[in-house]
């Protein structure tokens, strides 16, 4: 891409800014807003952007509010790198999932006016779908415990690439050409964009506007929140839009903006400064009344009667001690956080427009700075206390290895990265010894336990997350199979949910899987007929001869989608 060059004058015109004093309550450089503490709070803030307050890098806007009022905002780096536009707090973000509160927002209005219910079949609205053996719910979507398939995950399988240009038809077909679910409604929790996206679609059939319309006549607007909105269509001209940026893994950033249309899920623009209206409607309600911020913020469960930490839209938790409500969001280069600490009055918004930076560590490293008189020591709150212990590297070294869970057939693999022990899975952490069998993952509730069960090397670990059955997963070694073993599991598989074909053959002695708009992935076996590549699991299935009829592949929030030999 083209690099545009600004002038040496406009470069010093724009340094010297920087450079200029504020007053109290006014903007400066990266037009912050807020007035001075005295006590070096702000100053303590803006270190932990320091390394993207620069003019050749993205970075974010904040929003710190408390007590209703906007304590501090400020931007940090470019919205445009190439025409060194700075970030600010009216820069407007994509903030991807931390949309999915104002989708379910818009599901409670609907349902306080009368025109559906959140136990509704979701079939009664989008009977486009399949009648599957169980019934999906209103609730069961925005729980995401609906077993849908996750349509981001189904279209990029099929070969469509986030540059492409997609829109509400596209992940409608492919919604409703799944013949079957990940699992039972209620009975599990995984996330799905399809369910939220689903939303809009039920917004616009309950109301007869999409949901764009609604959320601006009956969220956006009552609230004063006037540049806040659903994207439209992908070339639509924002004012103040952050574009959003990728680093190049050998240095240099690519621009990361995506160009699909759905909404729901995700695709809701707005800015530090509005996000303060949002977030002050849960306390002194302008929108819903007392019963809208009551049902967003109410946790549900599984039908085992199993607690969620997830209500509709809003993750419910705790850090270092306090309650937290929260909703990070990702899409393209954009990265977003919006965590409230309900009993302080207390919230940090972070938009950022760079793929690499965690905007939820941010925010939480901002809340670390006004909030430390309250919150609790780092490693009582993060671990459930004791103090970190030295576990040797051989010890760990041990631990290393996939792990794999025989029910879920789900896999983690355990490192040792530079002398700490991580996992990775659904995310990548950092495990953290309390003993030299017990772990906790950073920055979370999460347990680990190593079993060696008198076998001398350890063979198992066990997760265990606060309120849920713990999960067992087996150590699995590395399965050998010779050039002829592979050869038979060769040859072109389709699948008619996808309707794509998928290749599988034998190059450079291993077995690899070829897809339309992919490189080409190689194959690790983990078990007999079971063959790993990253997050992605292939299980062979058989025929009654005992030939290789097809098999079943799981990736992230897909599960058991059949191919079968073309």
């Amino acid at each position: 891409m083209k690099r545009f060059t600004s002038s040496l004058a406009a470069i010093l015109a724009l340094s010297c800014a920087a450079l200029l004093p504020t007053p109290a309550g006014g903007r400066s450089a990266g037009g912050a807003q807020g007035a001075g503490d005295g006590n070096g709070t702000t100053g303590r803030v803006d270190a932990i952007f320091a390394e993207w307050d620069r003019q050749d890098s993205p970075g974010c806007a904040l929003g710190v509010y408390r007590n209703g009022a906007i304590a501090y905002a400020r931007g940090y780096g470019m919205a445009d790198v190439e025409r060194h536009v700075p970030i600010a707090p009216h820069t407007v973000f994509d903030i991807g999932s931390t949309s999915k509160q104002f989708s379910a927002a818009a599901i409670v209005l609907l349902q306080q006016d009368g025109r559906l219910t959140l136990d509704d079949s979701v079939r009664n609205w989008v009977p486009d779908l399949p009648p599957y053996a169980a019934p999906i719910t209103i609730r069961h979507m925005l729980l995401h415990t609906s077993g849908l398939r996750d349509y981001i995950g189904l279209l990029t399988l099929a070969g469509v690439s986030t540059d492409s240009v997609t829109d509400a038809d596209d992940a409608l077909r492919i919604i409703a050409r799944q013949k079957a679910l990940n699992f039972e409604p209620g009975a599990e929790q995984l996330y799905s964009n399809s369910g939220y996206f689903l939303l809009s679609v039920i917004v616009e059939r309950a109301s007869g506007k999409t949901l764009q319309a609604f959320a601006r006549e009956r969220i956006f607007a009552p609230l004063g929140m006037t540049r806040t909105h659903y994207l439209g269509s992908y070339d639509d001209v924002v004012p103040d839009r952050a574009l959003a940026y990728e680093p190049r893994p050998n240095g240099g950033l690519r621009l990361d903006v995506s160009r699909w249309l759905q909404v729901g899920d995700g695709a809701v623009f707005t800015t530090v400064e509005e996000l303060l209206q949002w977030d002050n409607n849960f306390y002194e309600p302008r929108v819903g009344g007392d019963a809208l911020p009551a049902a967003l913020r109410a946790p549900g469960s599984l039908a085992n009667g199993t607690a969620l930490d997830y209500a509709l839209g809003l993750g419910i938790g705790t850090y270092r001690g306090q309650r937290t409500v929260s909703h990070g969001g990702s899409w393209g280069g954009y990265r977003a956080e919006l965590l409230r600490f309900p009993d302080q009055r207390f919230s940090v918004a972070t938009l950022c427009n760079l793929g690499s930076i965690n905007p939820t560590r941010l925010a939480r490293r901002v809340a670390d700075v006004y909030l430390e008189d309250v919150l609790a020591p780092v490693d009582t709150a993060d671990a459930g206390g004791g103090a970190p212990v030295h576990v040797p590297a051989d010890v760990l070294a041990g631990y290393a290895g996939t792990y794999r869970n025989a029910v879920t057939r789900t896999r983690l693999v355990v490192a040792l990265d530079d002398g700490r022990l991580t996992v990775s899975g659904d995310g990548r952490f950092e495990l953290r010894p309390r003993s030299a069998a017990v772990f906790h993952a950073a920055g979370t509730p999460v347990t680990w336990t190593f079993d060696a069960s008198g076998r001398g090397h350890p063979s198992r670990v066990t997760r265990q997350r606060e309120g849920r059955e713990p999960e067992v997963f087996e150590k699995v070694a590395p399965l050998k199979l010779t050039a002829r073993d592979l050869a038979a599991y060769g040859g072109r598989f389709y699948s008619e949910e996808l309707d794509a074909t998928f290749t599988l053959a034998v190059e450079d002695g291993a077995l690899t899987l070829r897809r339309r708009g992919a490189r080409t992935q190689r194959l690790v076996p983990v078990v007999a007929d079971e063959f790993m590549a990253g997050s992605m699991t292939v299980r062979i299935t058989r025929g009654p001869d005992g030939a290789v009829a097809g098999y079943l592949l799981d990736i992230g929030r897909v599960r058991n989608l059949l191919f079968e030999r073309h």
